[in-house]
């Protein structure tokens, strides 16, 4: 999610109250703690104790295989407000992987213990420390020992993607993994991948049983994606009102709208904001066909990305 869940987009989606919390995109941590500067660069909230404008809270993610580097890391993010640290053993992008960070960690469960131990020890206890891990490298079934790993060295949950990282974002997803992870009690977990509508959730639901869902590429490709999710939670309305993504750019343009407005808080560069649009549009036709999708690729400033969304 690097470049897709910025301050704008965490903004944006919790506006409508349905998220408990919302994870950082992640920071790189090598062999040298990330400067103050940084952290605010990256993730704003922390100067608002830790919270987007609406009041959600949003957790520090960390990326890296040095466990001391990331306790440290995870130290100063604790002590510029952090509300909760989320160690990145997911990433499947082959730079990071080759710089033993993300899911290449997923090869050394030794080693997940040791990095979750090690900042698990670092923080107050308060502070929640969190672990996204994928199904495993190249064998779906590493995740056992692996989720045995972090709940040892003291995870408070595990996030699990259910794909290898060899698959990459490749079908089919393994919810029923998930599942068998969770009968096991090592911890509570919480279910993602490929959760892109209603009807996605409600299969993940039905398969794996989990209680609680992340949302990445979903939520950003879906903005009413969660507010349907806990709708159904909250029995506030039948799960058949919830099929439909906003797909016209009549339907797109309060969103887009609303994005402007958040961004330009954040920057005063709007050819920013355009490639941050067509980056998000993008990333929603993946799942569904958005043909207008062509006309927005081909604006370059601010206003004419905009006409493309006049009704």
């Amino acid at each position: 999610m690097e470049g897709v869940t910025d301050a704008p987009m965490r903004a944006l989606l919790t506006e409508q109250g349905s998220f408990l919390f919302c994870v950082s995109e992640f920071l790189r941590v090598t062999d040298q703690v990330p400067p103050t500067s940084v952290f605010y660069r990256h993730i704003p909230e922390l100067k608002q104790q830790s919270l987007t404008p609406s009041g959600t809270p949003v957790l520090v993610q960390l990326l890296g295989g040095n466990a001391q580097k990331l306790a440290e890391s995870a130290i100063r993010a604790v002590s510029l407000g952090a509300k909760g640290i989320d160690l990145n053993f997911g990433c499947p992008a082959p730079t990071v992987n080759r710089h033993d960070g993300g899911a290449t960690l997923l090869k050394y469960p030794k080693r997940l213990f040791e990095i979750v131990s090690t900042v698990r020890g670092a923080v107050p206890l308060e502070i929640p420390v969190s672990a996204k891990v994928r199904l495993g490298w190249s064998e779906p079934d590493d995740i056992f020992e692996n989720v045995e790993a972090v709940a040892k060295g003291g995870a408070s949950w595990v996030t699990i993607h259910a794909r290898t990282r060899m698959q990459g974002y490749a079908k089919p997803v393994f919810w029923d993994h998930i599942r068998r992870v969770r009968e096991l009690r090592f911890l509570p977990v919480v279910a993602n991948g490929d959760i892109w509508n209603f009807q996605d959730f409600l299969k993940c639901y039905e398969l794996t049983g989990c209680e609680h869902f992340m949302v990445g590429r979903g939520a950003v490709g879906n903005p009413l994606l969660a507010t349907s999710i806990d709708s159904f939670f909250q029995k506030k309305a039948p799960s058949s009102q919830f099929a439909n993504a906003p797909d016209s750019p009549g339907d797109w343009r309060p969103f887009v709208e609303r994005f402007v407005t958040l961004s330009q808080t954040h920057t005063d560069k709007p050819e920013y904001i355009v490639r941050r649009i067509k980056q998000w549009v993008k990333l929603a036709s993946i799942e569904r066909s958005l043909p207008w999708f062509e006309e927005l690729k081909r604006t370059q400033t601010l206003d004419e990305c905009l006409k493309t969304f006049a009704v």
